[in-house]
């Protein structure tokens, strides 16, 4: 396998970001049916990069750009432990490099960089069915805390 390198995105890879995240999205429109239809964005990748509160990290190998993810510094509730957490997200791995370890690579850079910034919790979103992603996150050290619920509301005519 090539050397995997874990490093901050710059404007030159945002095209391959904006294909991960339609990537993203794809992955994710049969967990949520309140999706709009078409093409959606969920982040601002442009803006992201030189945020002082957010990494946007690649993994790339011999060259090219195979991974992503983030870490965004947020304040936390008021009544928890924590003032500050860093939120996780962007997470994707280009097919053919999944199962070798790319997204733990990412996760450990992200951390790092969270823990430079003097945080000490991280948290991330994933949908309660995708096991796949949650069986992933847990060998990184995720725990499950809560789910959220939804309902659709329903006028009467």
């Amino acid at each position: 396998m090539d050397e995997i390198i874990i490093r901050s995105a710059t404007t030159n890879d945002l095209e391959t970001l904006y294909r991960f995240e339609q990537g993203i999205i794809t992955v994710e429109r049969p967990f949520d049916p309140t999706l709009k239809e078409g093409e959606i964005h969920y982040y601002d990748l442009a803006a992201m990069i030189p945020a002082p509160n957010i990494e946007l990290a690649v993994a790339e190998a011999d060259g090219r750009v195979i991974g992503s993810g983030y870490a965004r510094i947020e304040d936390s509730k008021v009544y928890l432990k924590h003032a500050r957490h860093a939120y996780l997200g962007f997470m994707f791995v280009e097919p053919e490099y999944r199962g070798r370890g790319v997204n733990g690579k990412i996760i450990d850079h992200l951390k790092q960089w969270a823990a430079s910034q003097n945080i000490t919790e991280m948290r991330l979103e994933v949908y309660h069915d995708n096991l796949p992603a949650i069986k992933a996150y847990e060998k990184f050290g995720f725990t499950k805390l809560l789910v959220w619920m939804r309902a659709g509301v329903e006028k009467d005519l």
